[in-house]
């Protein structure tokens, strides 16, 4: 078993290799990680934006800015 002890003695490299190596676990067994139904809602709403041409979009510049981080 795996602990946060354990993990807090993983260097970031390490860290970074676990979490690759569950992200490839998950996304090969569909059913494992099922999004909730309120996901599948708003990407529908974001996407009949798109479609209509009421979305807006942002630059990574403006989105920077937006966030402070300019």
């Amino acid at each position: 078993m795996i602990t946060a002890d354990t993990v807090e003695r993983m260097t970031a490299a390490e860290r970074v290799q676990a979490m690759e190596l569950l992200w490839d676990s998950l996304a090969t067994t569909r059913d494992a990680a099922a999004s909730p139904a309120w996901h599948g809602r708003i990407l529908a709403g974001r996407l009949a934006k798109v479609e209509s041409g009421d979305a807006d979009f942002l630059t990574l510049d403006e989105l920077k800015q937006r966030l402070g981080r300019a």
